[in-house]
Order: structure tokens, then sequence, then C-alpha cells
């Protein structure tokens, strides 16, 4: 077949194969034009899940009636002067339009302020109508009819009109967030109506815009980021380690306003709450990421909902830093929705669940710590050292827990002190400790709560976070190979490698170049034992090229400190004492983290005293 010129309709409809993927694409398109023309009202009515019907009205400055032919023409914008570096709106490629046209019965009607009268003009799959006068009011109205009706082989991969709808609510309320100063309205056929009012740009209307979203208990549960680093600024906020979702629907990302979905956003959120969520839980996270625009490409795909950072690593870094730097310095702080599942569990009919530690069969701490050749903590020493691993001097040692009793006090004056003494603790977060139910459930009472802590849980972070602390303070122990190690490796993944030795050897990984393509393995950490170092040294290459770190290794390290604290914690069944009860609440208070143990599990709950006098009817 001889080459040809393509007609411009089916340029258009190759066009709108990449940028009109479902109906959400068109109102995530017409949604943003009428942002960037400056709208603070913007109401979307749809029918059929988009597929019959979408119409977008907004109030913003209009098109003049001499350019709404060109505002259908392909790369034709009003947005993008003469470099393409220098993006500061949403749209800019000028293809959402004649795309739209192509597959879809599209009109436009638009008035501006200086204009008397408004204009309109309309496509037909792909066939343009003549400039024709209009009544309106300021502003532009597209509406969209039979989308797909050109290109019927499209519809065959539509979802159902719920499923649809669906997807175009997130996409509102994903624009909507970053916007927190425009009214939003969207309208289904079966008159339910999604309404977002205008707040305004501070932090405070940013975060109700947010509640509006994501729901009432989002700002409860939510820690303030704000961080720059070297002309990358990170604002937003995230969840608490626990109030988690089962999915990532809930992380919004943004980069200079415009809502993006980005992997190595996504795989910062990931590696910063990994020590903290389950492996099946999802932090909710709402990000803004604000940087020159000339340091980031938004022009990688024609949706424009990825994007190419020039220094990924620094942003990603960022990410993960100011996450952490945030829960660390947020204090122990529970979920809200932790006291609702606990009221909801009085009712009748209620299911329960039970949250067990480990099995007292498991080996002992000091044995797990023994083997990873890790001497540089001092165990016995450790405000957090296993409660097993006491002396007959007292402490947490397995003889002195035979009795919960502390004894009778001797006189008045004694009784005083302790009356003082928890009067004080009282107004700590986690309060004093009252009781040990169950042989392992703490309930403690402060100035307006009750509080119930899961000793294992609690206890297993805070060994966790002081293993941690003392395995990143100092360079990991390694121990030698008899034989070294080679690994072959493309030259590009041999060199990646070879640029982050320093940093590898802090673990306990010692390499070196290898002749081309190779890198040999002389060392490796203690902690690790024996262990697939191809295996290894490979994923470390793959992080690398993705990601420019090597937090695998950490990771497995992380992942082996651990599971010896979690076998070197005090066991369910152990009976503390007092002292000891509220020695333990203070060092929760006192650690970064504590509100979850290391499997994400929340280590205590807190039930408010309006709570509790709500289940007895007297509020």
């Amino acid at each position: 077949m001889p080459i040809r010129q393509l007609s411009e309709t089916m340029i258009n409809q190759i066009a709108a194969g990449e940028v009109i993927e479902r109906p959400a694409s068109v109102v995530k398109e017409l949604v943003e034009n009428a942002l960037d023309a400056g709208a603070t009202r913007v109401e979307i009515v749809t029918a059929g899940g988009g597929l019959n019907l979408i119409r977008v009205s907004d109030d913003g400055s209009g098109i003049p009636e001499k350019e709404l032919a060109l505002a259908i023409a392909r790369h034709c914008t009003s947005k993008l002067a003469d470099d393409i570096h220098d993006i500061r709106s949403l749209g800019f490629r000028g293809e959402a339009l004649p795309s739209i046209g192509s597959v879809a019965r599209l009109s436009i009607r638009s008035r501006t302020a200086s204009s008397e009268n408004a204009a309109e003009i309309g496509i037909d799959g792909g066939r343009v109508s003549a400039v024709r006068p209009a009544a309106a009011n300021r502003g532009t109205t597209v509406e969209v009819r039979d989308l797909f009706f050109a290109t019927p082989a499209r519809l065959k991969f539509m979802k159902g009109e719920r499923a649809e709808s669906s997807a175009i609510g997130d996409v509102v309320k994903r624009i909507a967030i970053a916007f927190p100063a425009v009214r939003f309205t969207l309208a289904g056929p079966d008159r339910s109506t999604l309404e977002l009012p205008a707040t305004d740009d501070s932090p405070e209307g940013r975060l109700r815009r947010v509640a509006q979203v994501m729901g009432a208990d989002f700002p409860d549960n939510a820690i303030a980021i704000d961080a720059m680093r070297d002309g990358v600024h990170l604002a937003g906020h995230v969840s608490v380690p626990s109030f988690t979702r089962a999915n990532a629907l809930q992380q919004y990302a943004y980069v200079n306003g415009r809502p993006v979905r980005d992997k190595l956003i996504a795989g910062a959120i990931r590696g910063a709450f990994a020590d903290v969520l389950p492996r099946d839980r999802h932090a909710v996270t709402v990000l803004f990421l604000t940087l020159d625009p000339a340091i980031v490409d938004v022009n990688v795909h024609p949706a424009k909902a990825d994007v190419r950072f020039r220094d990924p690593g620094l942003v990603r870094g960022l990410i993960v830093g100011a996450i952490r730097e945030a829960l660390a310095h947020a204090g122990i702080r529970a979920a809200t929705t932790g006291a609702a599942g606990m009221m909801a569990a009085f009712r009748p009919g209620a299911t329960s669940y039970a949250h067990g530690g480990p099995a007292n069969g498991h080996r002992s701490y000091e044995a797990a710590y023994r083997a990873s050749g890790f001497a540089g903590f001092d165990l016995a020493r450790s405000p957090q050292r296993p409660l097993d691993m006491g002396s007959a001097n007292g402490g947490f040692a397995e003889d002195e827990q035979a009795a919960f009793d502390a004894g009778p006090l001797h006189s008045a004056d004694a009784r005083a002190g302790q009356e003082q003494a928890a009067e004080t603790l009282l107004g700590t977060a986690l309060g004093a400790a009252r009781a040990q139910v169950h042989e392992n459930y703490i309930v403690a009472q402060t100035r307006d709560s009750l509080v119930i802590v899961d000793q294992h849980a609690a206890h297993e972070r805070l060994v966790y976070e002081a293993l941690k602390n003392a395995l990143h303070s100092r360079a990991v122990p390694s121990q030698m190979l008899l034989l070294p190690e080679i690994v072959d490796l493309s030259e590009e993944d041999a060199e990646r490698l070879a640029m982050h030795s320093e940093t590898l050897a802090r673990f306990g990984l010692g390499i070196e170049r290898f002749g081309p393509g190779a890198v040999a393995v002389r060392e490796t950490p203690s902690m690790l034992g024996e262990t697939n170092v191809q295996q290894l040294v490979r994923d470390l290459a793959d992080e690398i090229a993705d990601n420019d770190t090597v937090d695998t290794l950490k990771e497995r390290l992380d992942k082996i400190a651990a599971t010896m604290a979690c076998h070197g914690s005090v066991r369910s069944g152990r009976l503390l004492k007092p002292e000891e009860m509220n020695a333990l609440l203070r060092q929760m208070e006192a650690t970064p983290g504590s509100g979850t143990c290391n499997h994400g599990r929340p280590t205590y709950i807190e039930l408010k005293l309006s709570d509790i006098e709500r289940l007895f009817g007297r509020r």
C-alpha cells in the first residue's frame, strides 16, 4: 500500500484513542479547561455513565466568537507560549476538544465578559458546523452527546453505567482537592448530586475541601506535611498509621496543582509507611509538590497523568523523609475510628475479633540477637529490653511478675503520694495504668478517656525501634565470604552498584567492580545469615535503576530486626506490676510510631468518656 496522508478526522480519532479513554477522561479535560479559564464555579451533568451525555458549565473568561473555530482545531491553544518547559496550566496540548469532537457530538457555547451575545459551534463525528449566535451567561458550556458513536468498537470496552459514573466522580473529586476556592457540582440521572462548596486557598481551607472529598474522619486522623529541599516544596496531609484503607485509591498526589498518578510518588509513600503499616493496608494521603516547571516534564503522555522529574531521587527522598519526620514528631496518636469500632463491638450481634501475640514457643530474643552478630547494642541496659531478660534485682524478670498486687500501703502519707502521682499521670497521652485484664491488655485512665493497650504489640514496637536506632547508628557487622561471589550484570547496573558501594558497605555488603559487567561480593551482612547473594545484588541493581536508592538491603535488615523484636517482646499472659505498666506507657509516649506494632496493627485504643456515657444512655 502506498504512503498517503491521513485525513484530519482519522488523525483526530487516533489522538482520541490516547486522550479519551472513557467518559471520565472527557470530564477531566473539560473541567481542566474550565479551571484554566479562571472559573469559580463548575457544574457537571452526566447521563448513561457519561456515554449519553456530559455537560460541563463554568463561569470562566469564555471564548471569543472569532476564536471558537480555532478552539476545536488540533494543536491550537491559548495556554502555551514558545517554551514547552514553562507549563503553568492544566492543559496545553490543544488536542482534547478536536479529539472529543471526532468520536462524539460536541457543542461549545461561550460568552466573554466584553461580549453582548454568546456564540456556539458544533462538531458531529469530525464534521464542523458554522459558528452561530446563542444565548448564554458569561462563561462556557460544553456538551458532549453519544460518546464513541463514530468509533462503536470502543463501546465494547466500556464498563457498566455505575462503574463509569463512579470513575467520573473520582476524577471530579481528585481535581476539586487541588482547587478549594472553586465550587463543584456533579449531577447524574439517578438524581444524586455531589456538591463541593468553595472554601479558600489557606491550609485550613484546603483541609476543609479534603474533608468534603475524603470524609469528616480524615482531618481528625491527619498529620500535616510541610518540607522544602533544593527548591522543591512538599505540603499536604497524611493519615496516622492506624488510619488506613484496603487500597491506594485515597492517595492523592499533585504536581504544581496537576493531579497525577506517578509510580515514583506512590513508591515513596509506601517506603515512608513501610515500618508502620501491614502489607495489605494503605495510608490515606494528600500531597502537593511545588517546583520549577523546568525541572519536571508533564508532557510524557497525552492524558497528562504521568510526570517525569529531572531529579527523581531528590523528590523521593523529600517525600520519604518528610513523612517519616512528621510521623516521628506527631507523638503517639490513635485513629479516632478505633473508638467507633469498639462501640460497635458492644452492640448486640457484633462480631468480635481477637488479636493475639505469638505463641510462647518462639525462640528467645537473646538467642536471635546473638545469632545476628549485632553486638553493639547493650541489650541488658536498654529500657526497651525484652521482659524476660531481667535479673533477680527486679524489673521485667519472670520471677518478679508472679503477683500483680503491689502490696498494701503502710501509711496515709504513702497513699497520698501515690494519689498525687496518679493524678499527674492522668494528664499524659496514655494516662495512668489502672489494671491488667486477660494477662495481655493494660487498662489506663486519662482525664477524659479510657485507654486499652495491647502489651505485647506495644513492647514489640519499642524493642524494634531500639534495635533500628542501634542498627543504623553504626556500620552493620558483616561476615567475610570464603570465596567472593561474582555476579554478572549489565555494564550500567554494575556501574550503578559501584557508585553506591560506600552506602552498601555501611549496611554490611562489600562489593567491588570485577571486570566489565560484573561485581564481586566479598562481605554480606551478618544479620542475613545464609542468603542468596546473586538475587540480593540483582534486586539492588533494579532498585537503583528505578529509584536511585538501596532501600532493598535496608528493608531486609529492618525485617530481621522486626522478627527479633517480635520474638523478644513481652508475651501475652505475663502479669505486670502497676509500675511496670506505667513504665511501658511512658516509653510508648516517647517512642515514634508506637501507635502501631511492627505488623501495622494498633497497639492501643482510646475511648472518650463521652463515648462511654453514650453507651450507658447518659447522652
